[in-house]
C-alpha cells in the first residue's frame, strides 16, 4: 500500500495540484488533501485508484524494505 507521502512526492514531481490529481482519479480534492497530510484514510478501490493515476503518468512506487523505507521513482 502507497503512503500519503508517496502520494505528495509523486505529486510534486509531476507538477500536479490537488485539484488536477482528484479530478484525473476521479475523487474529491479533500480526499486527497486529507490523505496527504495524515488526517484521515482512502478506501482501497480511492487509493487504487490515485496509485493508477500517478503509474500511468510515470510514477515508479518504491515499497519499503530492509534497505529503506517508501519512497518513488521517475522513469528515465
Amino acid at each position: 500500500m502507497i503512503t500519503p507521502m508517496q502520494i505528495k512526492l509523486a505529486r510534486t514531481a509531476l507538477n500536479l495540484g490537488v485539484r488536477e490529481l482528484a479530478a484525473k482519479a476521479e475523487v474529491a480534492p479533500s480526499t486527497i488533501h486529507r490523505f496527504e497530510t495524515d488526517k484521515g484514510s482512502m478506501h482501497s478501490r480511492t487509493l487504487d485508484r490515485v496509485q493508477q493515476v500517478l503509474e500511468e503518468a510515470g510514477i515508479i512506487f518504491i515499497y519499503a524494505d530492509a534497505s529503506g523505507g517508501p519512497g518513488i521513482r521517475l522513469p528515465k
